[in-house]
């Protein structure tokens, strides 16, 4: 496989103004790319990125990824794709399950689709902990978006376009994320909300988690899974290391429960693919069952797992004590600003 280059290329990020999407950006575009084409459907935050951007490679295209013409017309002629754009709360998948299968299978398929039909070198989905073992609407739909994927790769063994997928645990001061909420909570004297002390997640910046997505685009062969390895901690050592940082030696710690289609622990590698992922150092990879629409490999045949390997959770990765969560959250900008601040 001849690897495929980042900088000078055309690059579509669609959901490229959220936090991820807006992180990559700004990312790409220090590594030299020729043109970035910012896809979404929210005029305010385009315009706010072109503001605060101000790059004249950036170009910004209103639509939405279940309008399969307004992808269709920001991806002809890209060179790569990332594919951020999802509902992503869960909560609100909840209660929409339907509007989440619209966008995060449906509006998927048509990026991939595009994406073939435009011989773009390498196209990257993003996905998430929440798809292995979905226990939410959120999770499904992811899930059922990489199964989308692999479909997509599986069938089209022969295109020049790469498929590909990254999946992530929690990405810290993404949108939705709880460190700002622990922290506006804790610098007002308020009580702090937590779902369950002892539930665990996985801890990665945002800065940590581009790298992987540009080497899939210049590495991966059709139909990888990608997972970066990440650390974990409980919820109540994220509190106590925020607390530490605001400086508040006895928060006011009040336990509300778990919300709608919450786990205890979350998991980036299930059972079955741990059995035959393979480790990369910073990262697992899982590469695509080529198995054709021959059903009987399936049904009658199977396939040999190599060895029973656990599924890689939060709970049994690294886990992270509150000295160390403090470390890792004062390498975030926004912690930085935070601290800068109260000076």
């Amino acid at each position: 496989m001849t690897p495929r280059q980042v900088e000078g290329s055309v690059v579509t990020i669609t959901g490229g103004t959220g936090s991820f999407g807006s992180t990559m950006a700004r990312h790409l575009l220090a590594k030299g790319i020729a043109e970035l084409r910012v896809f979404s459907r929210d005029e305010s935050k385009q315009d706010a990125m072109r503001h605060a951007v101000k790059d004249p490679r950036v170009s910004y295209y209103i639509g939405d990824v279940r309008d399969a013409a307004s992808v269709n017309q920001v991806i002809r002629g890209s060179d790569l794709v990332f594919h951020a754009a999802a509902l992503k709360q869960v909560p609100s998948c909840e209660f929409f399950p339907m509007e989440a299968v619209a966008t995060n299978v449906t509006g998927s398929s048509n990026v991939i689709l595009a994406s073939l039909e435009h011989h773009v070198k390498s196209v990257v989905c993003l996905s998430t902990d929440k798809a292995v073992y979905p226990i939410n609407a959120m999770g499904m739909t992811k899930a059922l978006m990489e199964k989308t994927a692999m479909a997509h790769a599986r069938n089209n063994l022969t295109s020049d376009t790469v498929i590909s997928v990254t999946r992530y645990g929690n990405v810290m001061y993404s949108r939705g994320s709880v460190i700002p909420l622990f922290l506006g909570q804790l610098a007002s004297g308020m009580p702090v909300t937590i779902t369950d002390p002892g539930m665990t997640r996985f801890l990665m910046s945002l800065a940590q988690s581009v790298d992987l997505v540009e080497y899939a685009f210049t590495q991966a062969s059709t139909g990888d899974l990608f997972v970066r390895k990440a650390p974990a901690s409980t919820v109540e050592t994220l509190l106590r290391a925020i607390a530490n940082i605001v400086g508040v030696s006895d928060p006011n710690i009040q336990v509300i429960g778990s919300r709608h289609g919450e786990k205890l622990f979350e998991s980036l590698l299930s059972t079955e693919e741990m059995a035959h992922a393979e480790d990369c150092g910073e990262y697992f990879k899982v590469a695509l069952d080529t198995r054709s629409l021959d059903y009987r490999p399936f049904v009658e045949e199977g396939v040999t797992r190599a060895g029973t390997e656990d599924a890689y959770t939060s709970h049994n990765t690294t886990r992270l004590d509150a000295d160390q969560v403090e470390a890792l959250l004062m390498t975030l900008p926004e912690i930085k600003a935070f601290v800068a601040e109260r000076r």
